[in-house]
């Protein structure tokens, strides 16, 4: 439990100080935010706000995990790897997004279908991998079945799970960053998912086969690496609420691309390794929605011709249309979330009391 402490506490430092250090570098650099046009009238004072801050928490993330195992002795897990590995490929993507839009000084990036395969590509090769390096259990980090609160009889096979393991990461890094849209949002949304995913693998530590000396699945859980995948998303958490400080409204850096479609990757990524694939969608409940509130509007407007169910979507910037201040939207969003979290947090322990 101590590698934990440790991991949070080193990317918390490391990003609270560190960030300040990025903006400046940023600032300098001129590597300002690019606001689009058809975004609400009120953004326009965001423009030129230091970007691709997610390098920072990315790096603080990986700087504390490593400094909790250089305290505890502890060896690295292929599970935390791989996550970290996925994370720093999404993380690339966003950068080349994010430096394209400052480079051009304007709001296009990468093209959407670039985008799209070249997270496709990195979340198979993460998912081909995870089902490799088994244990002296002949635990892999993701399983060949299939995980709703926690790992099922039923039997995928590793084409069905690279195809979901898949459809996870796009989901939940583009879900992230579409909700990436006011200052502090998606960065405290993400902080409660990432204690969730705390408390889920030092549940399951401590319930572990390995530990109880029970092999039946209704009774104990069958998971490579759960209290150093634990360990990595306090890290997280740690390096996301440093970060948070200074993105918190008005922020002084924005996170961009770099940061959303990283932390989506680092949420699919705990949800795949830790074997709770179905509970993405209520420890990301926030993402989901937001996500579900831009499906509806472009299919509407695209069924109804050129009709609009919201003012604007993604759906937080509905609200700010509405009249609603950006801190009131984004502490109501932030409730919403932290209930999801709570919610998916039930489910996981409702299970559990059931068996």
């Amino acid at each position: 439990m101590r590698q934990i402490l440790i991991a949070g506490a080193f990317a918390l430092a490391f990003s609270l100080f560190g960030t300040k250090v990025l903006i400046r570098i940023l600032a300098a650099r001129g590597y300002g935010q690019i606001i689009r046009d058809d975004g609400p009238s009120t953004h326009k004072t965001k423009h030129g706000t230091p970007t691709m801050g997610g390098i920072i928490f990315i790096l603080a993330a990986i700087f504390g995990y490593l400094m909790a195992h250089l305290f505890t002795g502890n060896s690295l897990s292929a599970s935390a790897i791989l996550v970290i590995a996925l994370v720093v490929g999404l993380g690339f993507i966003g950068f080349l997004d994010d430096w394209l839009k400052v480079s051009r000084q304007n709001s296009r990036g990468l093209k959407g279908r670039y985008k799209l395969l070249a997270q496709a590509i990195l979340a198979a090769l993460f998912a081909y991998a995870g089902l490799q390096f088994a244990d002296d259990r002949q635990l892999t980090p993701i399983s060949h079945y299939l995980s709703t609160v926690k790992e099922t009889s039923i039997y995928l096979g590793m084409g069905l799970v690279i195809a979901l393991v898949v459809l996870m990461v796009m989901s939940a890094s583009n879900g992230v960053n579409l909700t990436d849209g006011l200052d502090g949002l998606a960065t405290g949304a993400t902080i409660m998912t990432f204690l969730a995913f705390i408390l889920i693998g030092v549940w399951e530590f401590g319930q572990s086969c390995a530990i109880v000396g029970v092999i039946t699945t209704s009774n104990c859980y069958q998971v490579r690496d759960p209290l150093d995948l634990a360990a990595l998303a306090a890290a997280f958490a740690g390096g996301c609420t440093g970060f948070l400080w200074w993105n918190t409204a008005p922020a002084k850096i924005i996170m961009g691309d770099t940061g959303s479609l990283a932390l989506g990757a680092a949420i699919a990524g705990f949800a795949t390794t830790l074997r709770v694939e179905l509970l993405l969608i209520p420890l990301g409940g926030l993402f989901v929605i937001v996500t579900m509130s831009v499906v509806i509007q472009t299919l509407y407007f695209k069924i109804s011709g050129g009709k609009r169910v919201f003012r604007m979507a993604p759906l937080h910037h509905h609200f700010e249309l509405k009249g609603w201040a950006e801190i009131t939207v984004v502490i109501r969003f932030w409730i919403i979330a932290g209930l999801s979290v709570a919610g998916g947090l039930g489910l996981f322990y409702a299970q559990w009391v059931a068996k």
